[in-house]
């Protein structure tokens, strides 16, 4: 099925860098859902796109966010800065809890490979935050004091067929300070490419995130 991508639009986080994003908020939204790409992908990428769309299908707002500016992502040391993504995280929540559209929404992260471990390490003691999910992600380069500080529930999603992330994110679930469980997509890789994966992965992240805002008390 093809979406209209007319219910998003373009919006700059103001700062240094400024930030780019891509917002859309279906009426009557539930949540806020904040993505934090890997490297190599980004706002533009189709495949975020997807999931963003079929997010908003199920009532959840979703904020599509270049975590780095195009001229820090030359510098490969900047892909892999935890400290720094999350930094740009949490300044993407803060903006998001002052603009129009969606102040009035409370924000939860949905992290991808090193993008998972900014989106826990932006989580730690953040009480703002409903609940993380991450997709075939590197929780564990949050490490494991933010790790505990953790009070967001959080799903840890990977492929079946991704062992060395399934080993890791085993590992970084041992040390989450939170309810959280491991879901094993089966006959996935790393980039739930197979056919009928990447749907898997929104259900279980569109479940997940659903359950935790409705459980918000206003």
């Amino acid at each position: 099925m093809e979406h209209s991508v007319q219910d998003t639009h373009e919006v700059i986080l103001p700062g240094e860098p400024p930030l780019h994003a891509i917002l859309g908020v279906p009426v009557d939204a539930l949540g806020l859902v904040i993505f934090a790409h890997g490297s190599g992908s980004g706002r533009l990428s189709p495949r975020n796109g997807y999931v963003a769309q079929r997010l908003r299908d199920a009532k959840l707002a979703t904020l599509l966010l270049d975590l780095l500016s195009p001229a820090e992502e030359t510098d490969r040391r900047n892909v892999f800065d935890i400290s720094l993504l999350a930094s740009r995280l949490r300044r993407a929540t803060d903006w998001a809890s002052q603009f129009e559209e969606t102040r009035l929404l409370k924000p939860a992260y949905f992290g991808s490979s090193t993008g998972a471990g900014a989106a826990l390490r932006a989580a730690a003691g953040d009480e703002r935050i409903v609940s993380v999910v991450s997709r075939g992600g590197r929780p564990d380069l949050a490490g494991r004091s933010a790790l505990a500080a953790v009070k967001a529930p959080t799903l840890l999603i990977v492929g079946s067929l991704d062992e060395p992330v399934i080993t890791l994110n085993r590992l970084a679930a041992g040390a989450l300070g939170c309810v959280h469980e491991i879901a094993i997509v089966p006959g996935a890789t790393h980039l739930f490419e197979e056919t009928g994966t990447l749907d898997e992965v929104v259900e279980l992240a569109g479940d997940w995130f659903r359950t935790h805002f409705r459980g918000v008390v206003p």
